[in-house]
């Protein structure tokens, strides 16, 4: 199951810990959020996971990475109504290319839809298969170390599985950006037990012990773990 958790959704879709007026003073300076950003995102807000959707400050920043990067092959794990990967198909050259793995065909179709109006649907190959399988085939196919970016944003029990599959499929200097890992603030409540929460922490601790990556943990959006294969 890729990021449609039919469980209490408790992640955040706006930058934690700050004051709604300087959150909004920080959207009002820093966003610069197409059109059709705004309506995919104002669309998303109506359905009952909308918080599902990652915030525009952190698309904005995850766009700036690709191009610093220059990112042409991109992965996404978990597409929910598309926004991410709008989002990252839009810094991408012409000839880039993002490869998405969901299993919602009805959230997809939301995705599909503006990515049509965006003109970046060539750019796009939806797979819409459990995303382990996806990844399993893209290494089967030969693929390993051949993106240079990934992002994580889907089944948190499944994170572990995710990340290991997206570090052989990047390249050594390529990046991979995990999604929700402060949990809106719940991976530091000691008695907050649930099974998601406790994943997380795991996942945390997993990679902060990993020696095969360059890592920082940056408190944007629900907090968002960016790990720079070495």
């Amino acid at each position: 199951m890729v990021g449609k958790c039919p469980e209490v959704v408790v992640m955040s879709n706006k930058t934690l810990g700050l004051s709604p007026q300087l959150h909004d003073y920080l959207i009002s300076v820093s966003v610069r959020e197409p059109e059709l950003l705004t309506q995919l995102r104002e669309e998303t807000a109506k359905l009952p996971m909308s918080q599902m959707q990652i915030a525009p400050e952190q698309g904005q920043f995850m766009a700036l990475l690709v191009q610093l990067m220059g990112v042409t092959k991109a992965l996404e794990v978990g597409v929910f109504t598309g926004y991410s990967s709008l989002i990252v198909a839009l810094a991408l050259p012409k000839n880039g290319k993002l490869v998405a793995c969901d299993v919602d065909e009805d959230y997809t179709s939301i995705a599909r839809r503006y990515w049509e109006k965006a003109g970046v649907s060539e750019k796009i190959d939806l797979h819409l298969a459990p995303a382990l399988e996806t990844l399993d085939r893209l290494l089967e196919d030969g693929q390993a170390e051949t993106f240079d970016f990934a992002f994580i944003d889907a089944d948190k029990r499944s994170y572990p599985n995710y990340y290991e599959k997206s570090l052989q499929l990047v390249r050594p200097g390529g990046l991979i950006a995990v999604d929700n890992v402060l949990w809106s603030g719940q991976v530091a409540d000691p008695e907050d037990m649930d099974k998601r929460t406790e994943a997380i922490r795991e996942f945390n601790q997993k990679i902060h012990e990993d020696d095969r990556v360059t890592l920082s943990l940056v408190p944007i959006a629900d907090g968002l773990t960016l790990a720079l294969k070495r």
